[in-house]
């Protein structure tokens, strides 16, 4: 467990928190810029003195103002990765890890340097300068060279924000399964929802220096009473399983509860293997009847929730289950008007493959 209360008081700004975080997993500090998301990541460093409260990590206390507790940043065990990965530019791929390592006494050391060489794919960059490395090739040095300081906490910046969406698409996956094979808790600030679907277990919402939601990924994505419902991003993380792939039109299917599946464009993966699916509320129609004859490939039937306003005052955003599962819907008030939807009726959502991203 992660106990984190601060308040910290500038002229034109003030950080005032109270959380209780998962002591494991995946954390995002979600939300737009200069919402508190970085000032509350320098806070738990211990990069920000002037901060005042408490800070709890797994049993073991980094701060007590009122006690007069405050364990400098560098002797905290933490991990920090910033937007740029400021490597040493005089040193190799190889010696700039040496050093993330020298900096841990041999006794205390968690993670090998193989496992994080070969946990981030950089075995082939080794021998390499920096200025020789790609944006995305210099961001994975830096993470594995953020593991080898062997952290009980690994703090993450927006570590993808200075990358074009094709360096993104490359770097996600090495994330992925930092989030899968590695017992350490990641704090991952954020503003991209792509990233945070992809990546986290539990998302703490920011806004002007207060955390204003903080739960579930899944289930606080799907809040209607957020300001995240009323912006054109707004979606929910579908959690499911690959049943299938059809190599002939390269379509993966994917169950989740209680039998129900999408299917979605996707190269293939195992069966039986996670997968987790944003579905955007943009890209959902509702039917009152089963479409026949339509292009699009999902169409579940659902019960419609709750109905919110949103940004456009021509929207509505309909909260909908599916079978356990929560689902947004974006259309407009007009349609929601001529269906004549309300609480408990039965629908039938539809959702574009093309549209689903995994």
């Amino acid at each position: 467990m992660i106990e984190a209360n601060f308040f910290l008081g500038w002229d034109a700004f003030d950080l005032a928190v109270e959380l209780r975080l998962p002591g494991s997993g995946v954390t995002a500090l979600f939300g737009p810029s200069g919402s508190g998301k970085t000032t509350l990541l320098r806070c738990i460093a211990g990069l920000e003195a002037r901060s005042q409260g408490q800070l709890t990590v797994n049993g073991e206390r980094w701060q007590d103002s009122a006690s007069g507790l405050f364990v400098p940043p560098h002797k905290r065990p933490i991990g920090y990765v910033f937007q740029d990965a400021n490597l040493f530019p005089h040193l190799t791929v190889a010696k700039n890890l040496a050093y993330g390592q020298k900096r841990v006494d041999a006794r205390e050391r968690r993670i090998a340097q193989d496992h994080a060489i070969e946990l981030l794919g950089i075995t082939h960059l080794l021998e390499r300068m920096p200025n020789r490395l790609s944006g995305g090739e210099r961001q994975r040095v830096g993470i594995a060279r953020a593991l080898l300081t062997s952290p009980r906490l690994l703090l993450m910046d927006e570590p993808l924000a200075a990358l074009d969406y094709k360096r993104k698409m490359e770097i996600l996956p090495y994330l992925e399964r930092l989030h899968d094979e590695l017992d350490i808790p990641i704090l991952y600030v954020s503003h991209a929802p792509d990233e945070v679907v992809r990546l986290a277990d539990h998302l703490v919402l920011m806004e002007s220096g207060r955390a204003i939601a903080s739960g579930e990924t899944s289930e606080t994505l799907a809040r209607t009473d957020l300001p995240l419902a009323l912006s054109e991003d707004a979606g929910v993380l579908i959690k499911g399983r690959v049943t299938g792939h059809d190599a002939a039109y390269g379509l993966l299917s994917v169950a989740f509860d209680h039998g129900q599946t999408l299917r979605l464009a996707h190269p293939p993966r195992a069966i039986g293997e996670p997968l987790r699916i944003r579905v955007q509320a943009r890209d959902v129609s509702l039917s009152l009847e089963r479409p026949t004859g339509s292009s699009v490939l999902n169409i579940i039937p659902a019960r419609v929730m709750t109905v919110a306003e949103t940004d456009n005052p021509a929207h509505r955003l309909v909260r909908l289950d599916v079978a356990g599962t929560a689902l947004l819907a974006r259309i407009t008030r007009y349609s929601l008007e001529q269906l004549g939807l309300c609480r408990d009726m039965q629908v039938w959502a539809q959702i574009k493959s093309v549209a689903l991203l995994g």
